[in-house]
């Protein structure tokens, strides 16, 4: 008894009536095939149980089927801070639909710079998404001289923004927000323990903590704002700053949540009871936030539907390529108070 012949592409065309070059462009999800090609086409790869030579369509397309999410962080920041598991969590939602790969890489360093920018711009990968940038970060420029595929986690600072795609938080209307909020609740020596500022978010943020106490007619006081890094002992540390210069305070803006829980525990160790004393406001809205003592009022961002966008914008830009050279697209996601016991 003979072996059964293993389907090709050849016998899924003339099972579907399509051109073999049809049944390619199905197979490799081109937008350039009507709705019912493409059902033909399912159809008969399903009828035969077609599985398409991924090593054969590599040499073809060139493609990898790999993708990068390259994170501008330490290592131990990057498996400490929620903010980072949703965004990988939205990514790998639509990596999942497409079946890529994903590769993650953490860069903290000069050296590391170097080496993760060699290899991405060496047809490792299809594409590129760059979170938490900073301003000095040479990996874009590196990305955009090769023609590298990339889509931005927020808006680069520092750039020229014409030809890049982002998908970015509503930073400076959050931080508006949670600093106008704190304003309403009658508190009248408003402090803000800010993120990095060579950082949109950073930067962002502050500007609508700035904002909020001008249009309310309070005045901005430098000495009310300390530098943080979002991270949890950069939030205590800068608490501790902030309450040093001005022991009278009695409202806290956190840029991140992992800020405002260390200012919890550093305004309780210096006496201060939350919300009666010092009322704090966070951003992020991370499970802990709800569960914190007491429960954190946050600006609730939507860091899964980032990383959803992220992805989805860099698919876009990868079935451009082959065409017509990636245009720029942008998008802004909405921010909204969530209101706890903190404030």
């Amino acid at each position: 008894m003979s072996a059964r012949r293993r389907p090709t592409l050849e016998m899924v065309a003339e099972r579907a009536g399509v051109g073999r070059g049809t049944v390619s462009r199905v197979i490799n999800r081109s937008a350039n095939v009507s709705e019912d090609t493409r059902k033909a086409v399912l159809q008969a790869v399903s009828d035969l149980g077609y599985v398409p030579n991924r090593a054969a369509r590599t040499l073809v397309t060139r493609r990898t089927e790999t993708v990068a999410l390259v994170v501008s962080e330490q290592h131990e920041r990057v498996f400490a801070e929620p903010f980072f598991a949703r965004i990988v969590k939205g990514v790998s939602t639509v990596l999942h639909e497409h079946g890529l790969q994903l590769m993650l890489t953490m860069v903290g360093s000069g050296a590391e710079h170097e080496r993760v920018g060699q290899y991405l711009t060496e047809g490792h990968v299809d594409g590129v998404m760059l979170v938490s940038e900073h301003r000095d970060d040479p990996l874009p420029a590196r990305l955009a001289h090769a023609g590298v595929p990339c889509v931005h986690g927020g808006r680069p600072l520092g750039r020229q923004l014409e030809s890049l795609s982002f998908v970015d938080i509503d930073n400076l209307g959050g931080g508006r927000t949670a600093t106008q909020h704190l304003v309403d609740l009658g508190r009248r020596t408003v402090g803000t323990l800010t993120g990095p500022q060579d950082m949109v978010a950073g930067v962002e943020r502050l500007e609508g903590y700035t904002r909020a106490l001008r249009d309310s007619g309070q005045e901005y006081r430098p000495e009310l704002v300390s530098e943080g890094d979002f991270s949890y002992e950069g939030g205590a540390a800068a608490m501790r700053t902030l309450l040093s210069r001005a022991p009278e305070l009695d409202g806290v803006f956190a840029a991140s949540d992992l800020m405002a829980l260390a200012a919890l525990r550093v305004l309780r160790e210096f006496g201060r009871r939350i919300p009666e004393d010092v009322a704090v406001v966070g951003f992020d809205d991370v499970a802990l936030a709800e569960h914190s003592d007491p429960p954190l009022t946050t600006i609730h961002q939507p860091t899964e539907e980032m990383g959803y966008q992220l992805a989805q914008l860099l698919m876009e830009q990868l079935e451009q390529t082959d065409v017509v050279p990636p245009s720029q697209q942008t998008i802004v996601l909405d921010t909204h108070l969530v209101r706890r016991a903190s404030a």
